[in-house]
């Protein structure tokens, strides 16, 4: 055996299962090796890239008898102009210039939104009317909400328990702590009417009418209206903003779960309270009012006293203060049914109990002069225009 060939053994047959591969192969095999490197070379061998200390890298190997996979360059089937790798097609792709398939979303969309569905002309008139037609039903809701609360609170008007200081309780808080604000305001009105009614009738010397003009403005409007509004702006907001904490806070579904019906401890006894004590401020009202009234018109213009309680006699009957109180009873229960409404289905924390106290208020002083009208048309066909 010479010296080359003890350098390089090399091995007949196939590869052991513990052999390892070896290095990089000669450049040049012996004459009487060649069939053994000819073999060997057709067995894949496994060549690392020499890392940085000069060694072999084990992992990036490549296979002896193939050529190694360059990074950078195209892959056959790229370079030919077959499909990609991993299976993908292109087969599906429309060619440049064609416009995109239905339901394609447009170019530069986010990925998962689809394209507008268009809208055709009766779809879009179908919309409209019902756009058009929303705050209508949103008004006929609101009015049934009322009406299904009110009529759910009146069927327990018969029914005990009857628990009279939830009753007291309310006309105090509606009636007694709204007087300070009724007779200051009952009075200025009173003032203001008769001074603006002592110079406009002294023009034809007939200022003895103010006070009778007066008393049948407070009398018939100004002063169911006035302390409705001063009802809807001070108890109906607080009704309101009571309910609707009790709602938030859950105290009502508590007074459920004890078996105690919120409409019964909590409603009912407002609307009632609102009806009785309602009249009785709207009387007073018109009494302070009268009494502003007498006091500019008498004492501080000198209008003759005698001349003036007489035409107040004999213009305004108790006919005209009796239209008055029965608005007042129809505007306190609709102010007291609002409050109670907004703040028992108020939702949303304390963003919604303002929400609801707001609209206490802006529904309560709007309905009371809607309602001012067509009950003003109603009792004056029924009472006629108040004359004895």
């Amino acid at each position: 055996m010479s010296r080359d060939e003890d350098d390089e053994p090399t091995r007949e047959g196939p590869p052991h299962a513990d052999d390892e591969p070896t290095g990089v192969q000669g450049a040049s095999s012996p004459p009487g090796r060649r069939s053994s490197s000819r073999q060997a070379a057709s067995q894949p061998t496994l060549i690392g890239p020499p890392d940085a200390t000069g060694g072999q890298a084990a992992s990036r190997p490549t296979l002896m008898g193939h050529a190694a996979a360059d990074p950078g360059a195209p892959s056959p089937a790229a370079a030919s102009g077959g499909a990609p790798s991993g299976g993908a097609s292109s087969a599906g792709t429309p060619p440049p210039g064609a416009p995109p398939a239905p339901g394609t979303p447009p170019a530069g969309a986010p990925p998962g939104e689809e394209a507008p569905k268009k809208m055709s002309v009766g779809e879009a008139i179908v919309g409209g009317f019902k756009d058009a037609g929303a705050p209508i039903v949103q008004f006929l809701d609101l009015v049934g909400g009322h009406l299904i609360l009110m009529g759910r609170a009146l069927s327990w008007l018969p029914r005990r328990p009857f628990r009279a200081k939830n009753y007291l309780e309310a006309a105090e808080y509606i009636g007694f702590h709204s007087l300070p604000i009724v007779l200051l305001v009952g009075a200025f009105t009173g003032m203001v009417l008769s001074l603006q009614s002592v110079f406009a009738f002294r023009q034809l010397g007939f200022e003895s009418f103010s006070g009778a003009a007066t008393g049948k403005a407070l009398s018939l409007e100004l002063a169911p209206v006035l302390t409705s509004l001063m009802l809807a702006g001070r108890a109906g907001a607080g009704i309101a903003t009571e309910l609707g904490t009790m709602r938030i806070s859950e105290q009502i579904d508590a007074l459920e779960s004890m078996a105690v019906n919120p409409i019964q401890y909590l409603v009912l006894p407002r609307l009632i309270a609102a009806m009785v004590v309602t009249p009785i401020l709207t009387l007073l009202f018109f009494v302070i009012g009268m009494g502003g009234a007498y006091f500019v018109a008498v004492i501080v213009e000198g209008v003759h006293q005698g001349q003036w309680i007489a035409k107040l006699q004999d213009l305004v009957t108790p006919t005209d203060v009796l239209q008055g109180m029965i608005k007042s009873v129809i505007f306190g229960y609709l102010v007291a049914l609002i409050g109670c409404y907004q703040g028992y289905n108020a939702t949303g924390g304390g963003r919604g109990v303002g929400i609801g106290t707001t609209r206490a208020v802006v529904l309560g002083s709007v309905t009371t002069l809607v309602l001012d009208y067509f009950l003003t048309d109603i009792l004056f066909s029924i009472f006629g225009t108040g004359q004895s």
